[in-house]
């Protein structure tokens, strides 16, 4: 299989819909960058690594670091994770209150907003400094110590995220954070602020290609049940309410970010990022969208 050919025909299919979107301005920092870039990295277990456009562009992977955080958390509590969220489809946006009020403090799954409040409070009860931990962990992931939280998206997140400030005192008031909310929140904004670009995550992902085992070292992060649980949630929720169409498309266990980057992965081949800022109605980068659809039509590789 030729990747780079493969990627290089997607990009060029895939430009026209550059300026067809639009970005996440509702976080200020967010609204700043220009919409019209478009980069995808893929990276095998073999070692091998094929990249095009904006692979090398470093932007917030927002709710993309709700799978390492789901990760840290499995690694902590196993099984009991879910006592706590779900692992539904929501159905709904992402940061639905109402969902929440009529479930009665329990998340539909933890990577809808509530559900990553809920899995950062598990962090916030297991770590003295979690942000770092969350950090460090991606970092290792990535193989790389330049990531770094970007201090203007954090900023704009703690002025803007009055929505998340109610999820979480709602999950409170039903007893569903151990925590201080201003610490959860502190922290979960922390994780969204991110910066990483299509070859970073890439790298990082791989784990999850890999059966739950740090390809680099073969250290075991989750175990091989694990690993299948989490790229089974990725594949059902992990587009938010697109998840259905995203696993009809596309055919794959992947996580998007309002930031615009999105993630799949291939069991025991390979994971690929992609990374295009402008947003569908949905809250999922639309070229983003169509340039995996192309990429498990073009190769014929998918977990079907």
């Amino acid at each position: 299989m030729d990747y780079q050919q493969v990627l290089e025909e997607i990009y060029h299919e895939v430009r026209p819909l550059l300026g067809k979107g639009k970005v996440a301005d509702y976080i200020p920092a967010l609204g700043k960058i220009n919409g019209q870039q478009m980069g995808m990295s893929l990276r095998t277990l073999a070692g091998e690594h094929y990249s095009v456009g904006d692979f090398s562009t470093c932007y917030s992977i927002q709710s993309i670091s709700k799978v390492f955080t789901l990760a840290l958390a499995m690694q902590d509590k196993g099984e009991e994770v879910w006592q706590r969220v779900g692992r539904e489809p929501s159905g709904n946006p992402f940061n639905s209150l109402v969902q929440l009020e009529y479930e009665h403090g329990k998340p539909r799954n933890p990577f809808i907003n509530a559900g990553a409040l809920v899995i950062t409070d598990m962090l916030v009860s297991r770590f003295q400094h979690p942000q770092n931990n969350i950090l460090e962990f991606i970092r290792k992931q990535a193989n790389d110590q330049r990531i770094i939280i970007d201090d203007e998206v954090l900023s704009s997140e703690q002025a803007t995220g009055f929505t998340n400030a109610a999820l979480a005192n709602y999950l409170k008031s039903h007893g569903n954070l151990e925590n201080k909310v201003s610490a959860v929140l502190a922290t979960y904004f922390a994780h969204c602020s991110i910066r990483m670009n299509s070859e970073q995550l890439s790298q990082a992902f791989l784990f999850l290609a890999n059966h739950g085992n740090d390809p680099l070292t073969g250290e075991p992060l989750l175990t091989r049940s694990q690993a299948k649980r989490l790229n089974s949630v990725m594949l059902t929720c992990g587009c938010y309410d697109e998840a259905g169409d995203f696993a009809y498309r596309v055919g794959l266990p992947g996580k998007s970010g309002v930031g615009g980057g999105i993630v799949a992965v291939i069991p025991e081949r390979c994971s690929l990022a992609v990374w295009s800022p402008e947003l569908n109605s949905k809250g999922n980068s639309l070229a983003g969208m169509k340039a995996l659809e192309l990429f498990t039509t073009k190769t014929g590789i998918s977990v079907f």
